[in-house]
């Protein structure tokens, strides 16, 4: 929105900086970032009075998260209302990724909106039935596929790029969109399987939103892009500005959702958070590097999968509890220390999913 100010501009005034896409970019994340310091207590606060007994806890789940009784839910709210704030005051809104990544976004805030409602007005963990959920997360990434596919140059629209092998594209064609719709879909769901401890998921969500925002900025600039020998999509620099809010917004809400938790970001963040970060791979044809820099999600969901399907077959468990955050907290690791060692996994991954850029 207040890009248009640099209409008002003569090239040599304060309007002029609202041109330059890094300085919006920075102004986006400190806006997300004081959005959530001023409005988070109030928030916990009106959740607290209106959730009552809060988010339910699994009476099958670790025995310490029974003390986590009461803690009140869908912080997310906090997260998507500081991402929105943000970029539409800072973004370009003639965008067609911006839109498009902020419906997805918005989307699956509602869905999972929906499900936290569900669970706390109810007093169970079931919430909005998993089908129901599935096929509204499946349409909405059907919608932003079409839309992806339409916005992308004609060389790659329909085509999916390799990382490290330079010029190598694949023509999906017709299986374009059923594909995003995985990378979306999938992206959301394992994200949304990470969050199960204090600040698990908000932190990986960051640094791989953060690393997709770099990336959405360098294969939006032609120079750029000619350098590193990937391919050119104008406009995914735009970007950059959601993917800074993002991380101002995910800041913000961290300072209230470090253990002890005064709020938990539930499915109205976690499957927005994950949504977005799909959404972001599929607009700058990086859905495969997303599976590097999102490693730690993937081996989240990975570890549910190979559970459900060996205790089918079998039996018996491969771990002691899935996902897998919670087979080490089985195994005596502190909260805090699965918290920390996660992090730090997530950050290696980012940069071997960058080095991909180089790498050709």
């Amino acid at each position: 929105m207040l890009y248009w100010l640099t209409n008002l501009s003569d090239g040599g005034d304060l309007f002029n900086l609202f041109r330059y896409l890094t300085f919006r970019a920075g102004a986006s994340f400190f806006t997300a970032l004081i959005f959530g310091f001023l409005f988070g207590p109030a928030l916990i606060n009106f959740l607290r009075r209106t959730q009552g007994k809060g988010q339910p806890i699994r009476s099958d789940g670790p025995e310490s998260h029974l003390a986590k009784a009461g803690t009140p839910t869908m912080g997310g709210l906090l997260i998507l209302a500081s991402i929105l704030v943000s970029t539409l005051l800072w973004a370009r809104l003639d965008n067609g990724y911006v839109w498009l990544v902020l419906m997805v976004t918005v989307g699956y805030a509602l869905i999972g909106f929906a499900d936290d409602y569900a669970k706390v007005s109810k007093q169970n963990t079931k919430g909005v039935s998993g089908r129901v959920r599935m096929g509204l997360g499946l349409l909405l990434a059907a919608v932003a596929g079409v839309w992806a596919a339409w916005l992308h140059p004609a060389d790659l629209s329909g085509q999916l790029a390799v990382p490290v092998f330079k010029n190598v594209l694949i023509n999906l064609g017709v299986l374009f969109v059923p594909f995003a719709m995985l990378v979306i879909v999938g992206a959301a769901n394992a994200v949304n399987l990470t969050d199960g401890l204090d600040g698990l998921a908000i932190m990986p969500a960051m640094i791989a939103a953060g690393t997709l925002g770099a990336i959405a900025y360098i294969v939006g600039r032609s120079d750029f892009t000619s350098y590193l020998d990937v391919h050119y999509v104008p406009g995914t620099g735009e970007i950059l500005v959601f993917t800074a809010a993002l991380i101002g917004a995910g800041l913000g809400f961290l300072w209230y959702n470090a253990p002890p938790a005064a709020v938990f970001m539930g499915d109205t963040g976690s499957l927005a958070l994950g949504g977005a970060i799909g959404a972001i791979a599929v607009c700058t044809k990086h859905e495969i590097v997303l599976a590097i820099v999102g490693g730690l999600f993937v081996v989240e969901a990975m570890s549910v999968i190979i559970q459900v399907a060996y205790f089918k077959r079998t039996g018996k468990r491969v771990f002691l509890m899935a996902p897998i955050h919670h087979h080490f907290e089985k195994k005596g690791w502190a909260e805090s220390q699965i918290v920390i060692r996660f992090w730090i996994i997530s950050l290696i991954l980012a940069l071997i999913g960058l080095a991909t850029l180089k790498l050709r």
